[in-house]
Protein backbone atom coordinates (compact mmCIF):
# COMPACT_ATOMS: atom_id res chain seq x y z
CA UNK A 1 0.00 0.00 0.00
CA UNK A 2 1.32 2.98 -0.85
CA UNK A 3 0.11 6.47 0.76
CA UNK A 4 0.31 9.71 -1.38
CA UNK A 5 0.53 11.46 1.50
CA UNK A 6 0.38 15.27 1.10
CA UNK A 7 -2.74 14.45 -1.30
CA UNK A 8 -4.30 12.60 2.03
CA UNK A 9 -2.87 15.46 4.50
CA UNK A 10 -4.63 18.62 2.61
CA UNK A 11 -8.00 16.54 2.52
CA UNK A 12 -7.61 15.79 6.32
CA UNK A 13 -6.97 19.51 7.14
CA UNK A 14 -9.67 20.92 4.62
CA UNK A 15 -12.36 17.96 5.92
CA UNK A 16 -12.14 18.00 8.98
CA UNK A 17 -12.55 21.06 12.12
CA UNK A 18 -10.06 23.68 12.85
CA UNK A 19 -11.40 23.05 16.90
CA UNK A 20 -8.78 19.74 16.67
CA UNK A 21 -6.02 21.32 19.13
CA UNK A 22 -3.09 19.65 20.70
CA UNK A 23 -2.43 20.76 24.52
CA UNK A 24 -0.88 23.83 23.49
CA UNK A 25 -3.53 25.17 21.19
CA UNK A 26 -1.65 23.78 17.71
CA UNK A 27 -4.06 22.77 15.04
CA UNK A 28 -3.65 18.37 14.59
CA UNK A 29 -6.67 17.82 12.13
CA UNK A 30 -4.57 17.20 9.24
CA UNK A 31 -2.58 14.60 11.57
CA UNK A 32 -5.28 13.26 13.47
CA UNK A 33 -7.30 12.98 9.88
CA UNK A 34 -4.25 11.29 7.79
CA UNK A 35 -4.31 8.87 11.04
CA UNK A 36 -7.53 8.35 10.47
CA UNK A 37 -7.21 7.56 6.91
CA UNK A 38 -4.24 5.49 7.31
CA UNK A 39 -6.28 2.48 9.93
CA UNK A 40 -9.44 2.82 7.08
CA UNK A 41 -7.09 1.55 4.43
CA UNK A 42 -4.74 -0.77 6.64
CA UNK A 43 -7.94 -2.14 8.16
CA UNK A 44 -9.97 -2.57 4.72
CA UNK A 45 -7.06 -4.02 2.75
CA UNK A 46 -4.43 -5.42 5.05
CA UNK A 47 -1.39 -4.56 3.53
CA UNK A 48 1.32 -6.68 4.13
CA UNK A 49 3.80 -3.64 3.13
CA UNK A 50 3.26 0.32 3.47
CA UNK A 51 5.29 3.28 2.32
CA UNK A 52 3.99 7.03 3.01
CA UNK A 53 5.70 9.14 -0.12
CA UNK A 54 6.62 12.05 0.24
CA UNK A 55 6.99 15.13 -1.86
CA UNK A 56 11.05 15.75 -1.39
CA UNK A 57 10.09 18.57 -4.16
CA UNK A 58 6.64 19.92 -4.87
CA UNK A 59 7.35 21.23 -8.11
CA UNK A 60 10.36 19.96 -9.64
CA UNK A 61 12.79 21.94 -11.69
CA UNK A 62 12.93 19.57 -14.46
CA UNK A 63 9.11 19.64 -14.63
CA UNK A 64 8.91 23.50 -14.47
CA UNK A 65 12.29 24.25 -17.36
CA UNK A 66 9.87 21.75 -19.67
CA UNK A 67 6.60 23.67 -18.87
CA UNK A 68 7.14 26.99 -16.46
CA UNK A 69 3.41 27.07 -16.04
CA UNK A 70 3.88 24.10 -14.20
CA UNK A 71 1.99 24.68 -10.35
CA UNK A 72 3.27 28.39 -10.80
CA UNK A 73 -0.02 29.29 -9.34
CA UNK A 74 0.55 28.10 -6.30
CA UNK A 75 3.72 29.62 -5.94
CA UNK A 76 4.15 32.37 -3.55
CA UNK A 77 8.04 34.38 -2.65
CA UNK A 78 9.81 32.22 -5.14
CA UNK A 79 9.25 28.48 -4.65
CA UNK A 80 7.77 28.28 -1.52
CA UNK A 81 4.23 26.84 -1.99
CA UNK A 82 1.20 28.44 -0.75
CA UNK A 83 -0.15 26.40 2.12
CA UNK A 84 -2.06 27.40 4.73
CA UNK A 85 -0.54 28.48 8.13
CA UNK A 86 -2.50 25.73 10.49
CA UNK A 87 -1.31 23.17 7.93
CA UNK A 88 2.49 24.16 7.78
CA UNK A 89 2.83 23.62 11.30
CA UNK A 90 1.41 20.65 11.49
CA UNK A 91 3.94 18.75 8.17
CA UNK A 92 6.42 18.04 10.97
CA UNK A 93 4.36 16.85 13.23
CA UNK A 94 2.86 14.63 10.95
CA UNK A 95 6.47 13.47 10.27
CA UNK A 96 7.33 12.75 14.31
CA UNK A 97 4.13 10.51 14.43
CA UNK A 98 4.56 8.52 11.34
CA UNK A 99 8.35 8.15 12.31
CA UNK A 100 7.19 6.89 16.28
CA UNK A 101 3.95 4.83 14.84
CA UNK A 102 6.87 2.55 12.74
CA UNK A 103 5.36 3.69 9.44
CA UNK A 104 8.33 4.87 6.79
CA UNK A 105 8.41 7.96 4.97
CA UNK A 106 9.96 7.74 1.52
CA UNK A 107 10.96 10.47 -0.73
CA UNK A 108 13.41 11.40 -3.13
CA UNK A 109 15.61 14.92 -4.35
CA UNK A 110 13.64 17.30 -7.20
CA UNK A 111 10.99 14.22 -7.03
CA UNK A 112 7.39 14.23 -6.40
CA UNK A 113 5.68 11.49 -4.08
CA UNK A 114 3.91 10.65 -7.41
CA UNK A 115 7.35 9.59 -8.60
CA UNK A 116 8.27 7.59 -5.85
CA UNK A 117 4.63 5.69 -5.57
CA UNK A 118 5.43 5.17 -9.69
CA UNK A 119 8.96 3.73 -8.74
CA UNK A 120 7.59 1.58 -6.18
CA UNK A 121 4.69 0.36 -7.54
CA UNK A 122 6.66 -0.44 -10.57
CA UNK A 123 8.48 -2.86 -8.39
CA UNK A 124 6.07 -5.21 -6.98
CA UNK A 125 2.42 -6.53 -7.72
CA UNK A 126 -0.80 -6.58 -6.03
CA UNK A 127 -0.08 -2.66 -5.16
CA UNK A 128 -2.74 -0.45 -3.91
CA UNK A 129 -2.15 3.67 -4.41
CA UNK A 130 -4.43 5.88 -2.16
CA UNK A 131 -4.88 9.04 -3.36
CA UNK A 132 -7.12 11.99 -3.82
CA UNK A 133 -4.55 12.91 -7.72
CA UNK A 134 -5.95 11.80 -11.25
CA UNK A 135 -2.27 12.05 -12.35
CA UNK A 136 -1.68 8.32 -10.88
CA UNK A 137 -4.44 6.77 -12.94
CA UNK A 138 -1.57 5.89 -15.25
CA UNK A 139 -0.36 3.39 -13.12
CA UNK A 140 -3.43 1.26 -13.09
CA UNK A 141 -2.17 -2.15 -14.40
CA UNK A 142 -4.66 -5.44 -14.24
CA UNK A 143 -1.72 -7.80 -15.28
CA UNK A 144 0.33 -6.57 -12.09
CA UNK A 145 -2.94 -5.94 -10.02
CA UNK A 146 -1.86 -2.30 -9.43
CA UNK A 147 -4.91 -0.19 -8.58
CA UNK A 148 -5.43 3.34 -7.53
CA UNK A 149 -7.74 3.69 -4.06
CA UNK A 150 -9.04 7.09 -5.56
CA UNK A 151 -10.16 9.43 -2.68
CA UNK A 152 -12.05 11.99 -4.64
CA UNK A 153 -15.68 11.26 -3.48
CA UNK A 154 -14.25 10.95 0.00
CA UNK A 155 -12.39 8.52 1.69
CA UNK A 156 -16.16 6.79 2.79
CA UNK A 157 -16.86 6.39 -0.72
CA UNK A 158 -13.49 6.13 -2.22
CA UNK A 159 -13.44 3.98 -6.27
CA UNK A 160 -11.30 1.07 -6.71
CA UNK A 161 -9.77 2.17 -9.95
CA UNK A 162 -8.72 -0.20 -12.46
CA UNK A 163 -8.86 -0.34 -16.53
CA UNK A 164 -12.51 -1.35 -16.59
CA UNK A 165 -13.25 1.53 -14.30
CA UNK A 166 -11.55 4.27 -16.32
CA UNK A 167 -12.90 2.73 -19.31
CA UNK A 168 -16.48 3.87 -17.95
CA UNK A 169 -15.57 6.81 -16.26
CA UNK A 170 -12.90 8.36 -18.97
CA UNK A 171 -13.20 5.88 -22.52
CA UNK A 172 -9.60 5.35 -22.23
CA UNK A 173 -7.18 2.82 -20.34
CA UNK A 174 -4.21 3.55 -17.98
CA UNK A 175 -1.98 2.77 -20.84
CA UNK A 176 -3.46 6.11 -23.01
CA UNK A 177 -4.31 8.20 -19.81
CA UNK A 178 -1.00 10.70 -20.05
CA UNK A 179 -1.75 11.18 -23.42
CA UNK A 180 -5.22 12.25 -22.45
CA UNK A 181 -4.44 13.92 -19.45
CA UNK A 182 -1.60 16.25 -22.15
CA UNK A 183 -4.76 17.11 -24.89
CA UNK A 184 -7.28 17.82 -21.21
CA UNK A 185 -5.04 19.83 -19.41
CA UNK A 186 -5.59 20.27 -15.23
CA UNK A 187 -5.69 23.68 -14.13
CA UNK A 188 -5.11 22.84 -10.68
CA UNK A 189 -1.36 21.49 -12.22
CA UNK A 190 -1.06 24.73 -14.49
CA UNK A 191 -1.29 22.81 -17.69
CA UNK A 192 -3.31 23.98 -20.24
CA UNK A 193 -4.70 21.23 -22.48
CA UNK A 194 -4.88 22.58 -26.18
CA UNK A 195 -7.73 24.48 -26.13
CA UNK A 196 -10.81 23.58 -27.05
CA UNK A 197 -10.36 19.78 -26.63
CA UNK A 198 -12.00 18.62 -23.63
CA UNK A 199 -12.56 15.63 -22.35
CA UNK A 200 -14.57 13.52 -24.77
CA UNK A 201 -12.75 14.96 -27.38
CA UNK A 202 -9.34 13.91 -25.97
CA UNK A 203 -10.61 10.28 -25.18
CA UNK A 204 -11.78 9.63 -28.29
CA UNK A 205 -8.72 11.10 -30.02
CA UNK A 206 -6.58 8.97 -27.87
CA UNK A 207 -9.06 5.77 -28.44
CA UNK A 208 -8.45 6.27 -32.41
CA UNK A 209 -5.13 6.55 -32.54
CA UNK A 210 -2.97 5.91 -29.49
CA UNK A 211 -0.94 8.41 -28.82
CA UNK A 212 -0.25 12.42 -29.03
CA UNK A 213 2.29 11.42 -31.85
CA UNK A 214 -0.07 9.75 -34.02
CA UNK A 215 -2.67 12.11 -33.36
CA UNK A 216 -0.68 14.98 -34.70
CA UNK A 217 0.47 12.81 -37.59
CA UNK A 218 -3.16 12.47 -38.64
CA UNK A 219 -3.91 16.56 -38.40
CA UNK A 220 -0.55 16.61 -40.65
CA UNK A 221 -1.96 14.03 -42.97
CA UNK A 222 -5.44 15.84 -43.21
CA UNK A 223 -7.64 13.34 -41.39
CA UNK A 224 -9.08 15.32 -38.79
CA UNK A 225 -11.28 18.27 -39.29
CA UNK A 226 -9.64 21.95 -40.09
CA UNK A 227 -10.75 23.17 -36.35
CA UNK A 228 -9.02 20.49 -34.86
CA UNK A 229 -5.81 20.46 -36.81
CA UNK A 230 -5.32 24.27 -36.15
CA UNK A 231 -5.63 23.62 -32.11
CA UNK A 232 -3.16 21.01 -32.44
CA UNK A 233 -0.85 23.10 -34.35
CA UNK A 234 -1.48 25.93 -32.35
CA UNK A 235 -0.48 23.69 -29.08
CA UNK A 236 2.61 21.82 -30.41
CA UNK A 237 5.43 23.63 -28.45
CA UNK A 238 2.96 22.53 -25.16
CA UNK A 239 2.65 19.05 -26.28
CA UNK A 240 5.87 18.48 -26.89
CA UNK A 241 7.03 18.46 -23.60
CA UNK A 242 3.75 17.97 -21.85
CA UNK A 243 3.87 14.17 -21.89
CA UNK A 244 7.60 14.40 -19.72
CA UNK A 245 5.66 16.39 -17.20
CA UNK A 246 2.72 14.60 -16.71
CA UNK A 247 4.26 10.53 -16.62
CA UNK A 248 4.79 9.81 -13.48
CA UNK A 249 8.71 8.54 -13.34
CA UNK A 250 9.08 4.84 -12.28
CA UNK A 251 12.75 4.68 -12.32
CA UNK A 252 14.21 6.72 -9.19
CA UNK A 253 17.05 5.31 -7.49
CA UNK A 254 15.01 4.95 -4.31
CA UNK A 255 16.79 4.00 -0.67
CA UNK A 256 14.22 1.44 0.13
CA UNK A 257 13.59 0.84 4.28
CA UNK A 258 12.07 -2.19 5.79
CA UNK A 259 8.55 -1.82 4.63
CA UNK A 260 6.70 -4.42 6.33
CA UNK A 261 3.83 -3.40 8.57
CA UNK A 262 4.64 -3.08 12.35
CA UNK A 263 1.66 -4.97 14.34
CA UNK A 264 2.81 -2.10 16.86
CA UNK A 265 4.13 1.54 17.38
CA UNK A 266 8.15 1.16 16.46
CA UNK A 267 8.52 3.58 19.11
CA UNK A 268 5.53 3.05 22.02
CA UNK A 269 6.70 5.67 24.49
CA UNK A 270 7.08 8.53 21.87
CA UNK A 271 4.06 7.60 20.49
CA UNK A 272 2.08 7.55 23.11
CA UNK A 273 3.92 10.75 24.47
CA UNK A 274 2.71 12.22 21.39
CA UNK A 275 -0.86 11.07 20.91
CA UNK A 276 -0.85 12.70 24.55
CA UNK A 277 1.13 15.92 23.68
CA UNK A 278 -1.23 15.93 20.23
CA UNK A 279 -4.87 15.44 21.65
CA UNK A 280 -4.71 12.55 19.25
CA UNK A 281 -7.36 10.61 21.09
CA UNK A 282 -9.32 8.16 18.93
CA UNK A 283 -6.96 8.54 15.74
CA UNK A 284 -4.32 7.08 17.57
CA UNK A 285 -6.21 4.26 18.93
CA UNK A 286 -7.52 3.21 15.41
CA UNK A 287 -4.11 3.49 14.08
CA UNK A 288 -2.77 1.18 16.76
CA UNK A 289 -5.83 -1.21 16.45
CA UNK A 290 -5.65 -1.48 12.76
CA UNK A 291 -1.85 -2.17 13.18
CA UNK A 292 -2.63 -5.10 15.66
CA UNK A 293 -5.11 -6.73 13.16
CA UNK A 294 -3.62 -6.40 10.03
CA UNK A 295 0.13 -5.63 10.91
CA UNK A 296 3.07 -8.66 10.59
CA UNK A 297 5.69 -9.02 13.69
CA UNK A 298 9.46 -7.52 12.79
Amino acid sequence: MLLDTASLYFRAFFGLPSSLRAVDGTPVNAVRGLLDFAARFITEYSPQQLACCWDDAWRPAWRVALIPSYKAHRVAYGEVEIVPEELQVQVPLIRAVLAAAGLPVIGAPDAEADDVIGTLANAGRGVRIVTGDRDLFQLVDDDRDCRVLYVGRGVAQHDVVDDAWLQAKYGVSARGYVDFAVLRGDPSDGLPGVAGIGEKTAAKLVAEYGSIEQIVAAAQNGLLSPTLTRRLAEAIDYLGPAGEVVAVRRDLPLAVPDLRLPSAPADPDEFARLSAELNLGSSAERLVKALAAAGSPG
